[in-house]
């Protein structure tokens, strides 16, 4: 009898966390969105701990003019003043948002990202993280593949924290390359899709999309092949892109006629 209610409690676990993306991709989130929002934090202050900020104030305000214009056109709540942004001085060709409303872009991109539209692509992929749940679907599906499904069913039913910290310290270790890498390529793949179009409603051309990943892939060097990576091809992703530009302009059009012509540089 015990055995019948733990596979119910298993069960019911996998229903309640089971949830859907912004593009009707069904995900599952197992940890609340406090606890996701609270990791996105404790990384940062660990980030901004580690790596020195960006001290000129040209590159500052030309970063968070992108960020402001991005931001602003978010769904519901969540503009400009709900999101901490720091550009940290680093060659890295990088950015990334964390849950909890942080933004963090390293100067190396700024070598690569020409432009106000091609800085917009990289942040408005980079907030469609954020706006997908990605971080919680990512530690919920590394938790479940590293701890099995009876350690999952635990955290319903009253798990102590230490359970609670150890799912999170799984974001990002590998499984196998069937199951954790091409769902990091799903979700890569969606945050193309949602960036696109969220860069086009701040007024951000979407085209220049497809000229950073052209850059980007100039910038790349040799990879390993694609079904080794979490992250689609530079080609894979420019494809995708020209796929998605008859979605993404029209709303760039509206944007413009609406006023939102960001001026950044």
């Amino acid at each position: 009898m015990v055995k019948y209610v733990n596979v119910t409690l298993i069960v019911l676990a996998f229903l309640s966390a089971c949830a859907t993306s912004p593009l009707g991709r069904r995900q599952l989130r197992l940890f609340p969105a406090s606890e996701v929002n609270a990791m996105g934090v404790a990384v940062f202050a660990k980030l901004k701990k580690e790596t020195p900020a960006a001290k000129s104030g040209k590159v500052n305000r030309y970063v968070r003019c992108v960020v402001n214009a991005i931001t602003a056109a978010l769904p519901g709540t969540g503009g400009p003043g709900s999101w901490e942004v720091v550009v940290f001085q680093d060659d890295a060709v990088n950015a990334f948002a964390l849950p909890g409303g942080k933004i963090g872009v390293y100067t190396g991109l700024l070598k690569v990202a020409q432009n106000q539209h091609q800085l917009a692509a990289v942040l408005g992929h980079e907030v469609a993280h954020v706006l997908a749940n990605h971080s919680n679907e990512r530690v919920s599906t590394a938790y479940a593949t590293q701890t099995g499904v009876q350690q999952m069913a635990k955290i319903f039913s009253g798990a102590s924290a230490a359970t609670q910290e150890r799912a999170l310290a799984v974001l990002g270790v590998g499984a196998q390359f069937g199951v954790a890498l091409p769902f990091g390529r799903t979700q890569e793949s969606e945050a193309d899709i949602i960036g696109i179009d969220l860069m086009a409603r701040a007024g951000f051309n979407p085209r220049q999309s497809i000229q950073l990943w052209k850059r980007m892939d100039e910038a790349g060097g040799a990879r390993p092949p694609e079904f080794l990576t979490t992250h689609p091809s530079p080609q894979t992703r420019i494809e995708d892109l020209r796929k998605r530009l008859p979605t993404a302009f029209p709303l760039y059009e509206k944007a413009r006629l609406a006023g939102k012509k960001p001026r950044c540089r």
